[in-house]
């Protein structure tokens, strides 16, 4: 029987962890089969700071994953994000040996084995090397170069470079969950697989995916990614804010912006007014939409202008570099309201939201296709890629061998059963019944005796 692919993701996020498993359909699309979701206690601004409480609910994510879908995880391919990752442009090049031979994989490998050997600033590792285009004995703007003559191969590489320690303690986290690390994939590409079209990656976009603790971009042209980055604020910012702002705890607060948050303060009449419970029998305490907004934009504000100068650097206003599909936004920041009003006045640039359902099957849950999910349905369609068989379904048989023992069993030994039931149970408790009255009435009998001969020795004196 052929082995089924069956590819896992993992997001672990700062709000929450999601382990999610599927496989293609025949009709290509991703067919999501279990998901699993837990809060994430031990990771900050994308940084896992606490190892203990971090496995623990990747172990939570992972253990109600694999009972939605009947299938045993091994292996995982995991996002990695964090204000610690960085992405730089380098060109190398290789000299072949036997430029009569046409140039294949192996080639490219060599090049690529070659940048990853790149150094580094101290304490820095390289996570992802991109080739972007091609060089072939100096014509340029090749996209394959596969099956081509040529002596010199030269490539400019999109390298995404991360802090060492950081991206080892997301693998210990892993490991000591019981499972497998297969692979490590920048969030915001997850994220891009997930969302984008191909013609949209053609034309110029700019992907954005506002998670809780850091907003991660994407920027692609002409097919290929051209720039990448991670700012260290999310929606656990906005939260906090409302926190502090309304003198309110956390929970109320998160409540707060996703029931009722709105990006545009306009939007809100001045009469507008939410009654939030007092703690432990205080008044309750009324706040207006009005100012709740207003928190709330000068926020996202800040976080789309440093998004923004991120897509300048990159040199969108140039002709040749222009974004022509604008920005997609995604992740769970992108379901606050009016937001996509925002970031359009804010950037002059078309926008809209991006939901993962384009790759999807079907049949899947209206949850699966939320932008929440984004990340990790990309990281599932990366475990697909990488041909991985990284869950395998928990046998029926083993089940089906116990259950006729159970009917088996049962018809014929049943009055049996009955009887060293009751026996094991209900003959004792009778007998120490019985032993107490007995007890007693020995207990009386033997005082009676001893005081008889007390009596009897009295009297004899």
């Amino acid at each position: 029987m052929e082995k089924e692919n069956i590819a896992v993701g993992l997001d672990i996020g700062t709000t929450k962890i999601v382990a999610m498993i599927g496989k293609k359909n025949e009709y290509g699309k991703l067919e999501i089969l279990g998901v699993g979701k837990s809060k994430s206690l031990g990771v900050a601004r994308g940084v896992v700071n606490n190892i203990t409480q971090t496995i623990q609910s990747i172990q939570q994510a992972v253990l109600e994953a694999e009972n939605n879908s009947g299938y045993k995880i091994n292996d995982v391919v995991v996002g990695i994000a964090g204000q610690h990752i960085r992405s730089i442009q380098h060109t190398d090049y290789v000299i072949r040996t036997n430029p009569e031979e046409v140039i294949s994989g192996r080639d490219i490998q060599l090049l690529i084995d070659q940048v990853n050997k790149l150094a580094m600033l101290p304490g820095e590792e390289i996570i992802h090397v991109l080739p972007q285009e091609f060089k072939i004995d100096g014509q340029s703007e090749i996209k394959e170069p596969i099956g081509m003559y040529g002596g010199r191969l030269e490539a400019s590489f999109h390298v995404v470079v991360g802090q060492a320690s950081s991206i080892r303690n997301v693998g210990r986290c892993i490991q000591s969950s019981g499972i497998e690390l297969s692979g490590l994939t920048l969030e915001p590409l997850a994220s891009a697989d997930a969302v984008l079209s191909q013609e949209e990656k053609e034309a110029g976009v700019a992907l954005i995916d506002i998670g809780g603790g850091t907003t991660d971009l994407a920027i692609f042209k002409d097919g290929i990614i051209r720039h990448t980055a991670v700012v260290p604020f999310g929606g656990n910012v906005i939260t906090d804010d409302i926190k502090e702002g309304c003198s309110i705890i956390e929970k109320q607060a998160e409540l707060l912006k996703t029931k009722f948050g709105s990006a545009w303060p306009g939007e809100n009449k001045d009469n507008e007014i939410v009654s939030i419970p007092g703690l432990r029998g205080r008044d309750p305490k009324e706040i207006s939409l009005k100012n709740l907004s207003k928190i709330i934009h000068a926020r996202v504000v800040e976080i789309i202008e440093q998004v923004f100068t991120e897509i300048k650097a990159y040199g969108h206003e140039d002709p040749r570099k222009k974004l022509i599909a604008g920005i997609v936004l995604t992740g769970g920041g992108s379901q606050l309201k009016h937001i996509k009003q925002l970031v359009e006045y804010i950037t002059g640039m078309d926008t809209r939201i991006g939901y993962p359902n384009e790759h999807l099957a079907g049949n899947s849950s209206e949850e699966i296709s939320s932008p929440l999910f984004a990340t990790a349905v990309g990281l599932v369609m990366n475990s697909i890629e990488n041909n991985s068989n990284s869950a395998y379904k928990i046998e029926l048989k083993e089940v089906v061998a116990e259950a006729p023992k159970q009917v088996v069993f049962q018809p014929v030994a049943e009055e049996k059963i009955e009887e060293e039931v009751f026996n094991e149970v209900e003959l004792p408790v009778s007998k120490i019944e019985n032993e107490t009255t007995e007890s007693k009435i020995r207990r009386s009998f033997f005082d009676r005796y001893v005081d008889k001969i007390k009596d009897f020795l009295d009297n004899a004196e």
